[in-house]
């Protein structure tokens, strides 16, 4: 870290861990200079379907909920973003506080529940920034006390179509009580089916990607790569935050209830990544997030079987020039590998990390 990251950390740190996230996105808002992005490189671009990435990473879902900083996390060197959750109505989350930092993991554990301004605010910031350059791919969710989930993720498509280089179907968070279910076979089936359909009546018909939980057991996996397959489904994003809690040294807070995110997460998320490969094939598009907070762990994951990979906690703890720092040590290793392409290293290290489930 730069001696202004660290300093940067240091305030950002004084703060509850809201408070820093809206300071964040508020400086970000207003322009300020908070990091620059990595020259561009020809050989880290990814074609991926549809869609040219000019660089594999990106900011996961989560950070942005409300669409208003996109373009000034691609300008950190970001090759792509995903803002939201973003439900139908707009939505106050769960009681604070809902988010704590776990400093000697290097982990966060949230339980905001899906808070956000609604469908109304985003599309009205997603339709100004039309036509500019960047992709940026819109998370769309249901509301807590919705009597039809499903059709919620139907709104989201029809709402979010036209604007969105791509849109994710997330029904992996850990927050809603019983979204997760909606991973289980035959609900699957159904919310997919609706989606694809809702998609094909949209003005715009970009791919569809579902998020999933590092939480499944190999059948579960299994029930889901199937009908992603069957449904179409354009990919894959693995995963969401764990509920799962084994070797945390941040004891005192290790019994909060909520997704746990960063450092922790990396070895489960890549190894369902990888068996997700392995189950889908090697032309469906997988993204793989969690505990991605370096060049190292980037790689990693592109050797698992992802196609890009995303981040967030892991710059909450090394402040905003991860990203481009990243990018760059990309581009160092294709350059002492020799590679033509990032593409080359795509799951090296697949049936390794498989075998880790």
């Amino acid at each position: 870290m730069s001696v202004l990251d660290r300093i940067g950390r240091k305030l950002l740190f004084s703060l509850d861990p809201e408070a820093a996230h809206g300071l964040s996105i508020a400086a970000l808002r207003c322009g300020l200079p908070v990091a620059s992005p990595p020259p561009r490189d020809a050989r880290l671009r990814v074609s991926l379907c549809g869609l040219d990435f000019p660089n594999p990473l990106g900011m996961a879902a989560g950070y942005d909920k409300n669409a208003e900083v996109p373009d000034a996390l691609l300008k950190l060197g970001f090759g792509f973003a995903e803002v939201g959750t973003i439900t139908p109505l707009p939505q106050p989350g769960n009681p604070k506080p809902r988010i704590f930092r776990l400093t000697a993991d290097e982990a966060v554990i949230n339980r905001l529940g899906f808070n956000n301004e609604g469908h109304d605010a985003a599309e009205k910031r997603l339709a100004a920034r039309k036509g500019r350059d960047g992709i940026v791919g819109v998370n769309i969710g249901a509301n807590k006390d919705s009597a039809d989930r499903v059709g919620d993720y139907e709104r989201g498509v029809a709402r979010f179509a036209p604007y969105a280089s791509y849109l994710t179907v997330n029904i992996s968070s850990p927050n809603t009580p019983g979204l997760r279910n909606m991973q289980a076979r035959e609900q699957l089936g159904e919310l997919l089916s609706r989606v694809m359909a809702a998609r094909e009546n949209a003005l715009a018909r970009p791919p569809v990607f579902l998020k999933i939980a590092p939480d499944l057991v190999e059948a579960e996996l299994e029930d889901i790569a199937a009908e992603v397959i069957e449904k179409k489904i354009d990919g894959v994003i693995v995963s969401n935050t764990t509920l799962a809690r084994a070797g945390l040294r941040s004891a005192s807070l290790a019994g909060e209830t909520g997704g746990l995110s960063g450092k922790p997460l990396f070895e489960r998320s890549t190894a369902v990544l990888a068996k997700m490969r392995k189950l889908l094939g090697a032309k469906m598009a997988i993204i793989g997030v969690g505990g991605v907070d370096s060049t190292e762990t980037a790689l990693e994951k592109i050797r698992a079987g992802a196609d890009l990979v995303q981040l967030y906690t892991g710059m909450i703890y090394a402040g905003p020039a991860l990203p481009g720092r990243i990018v760059t040590g990309i581009a160092r290793f294709v350059d002492r590998e020799r590679l033509k392409s990032i593409g080359e290293l795509r799951d090296t290290g697949c049936a390794n990390w498989s075998k880790r489930l």
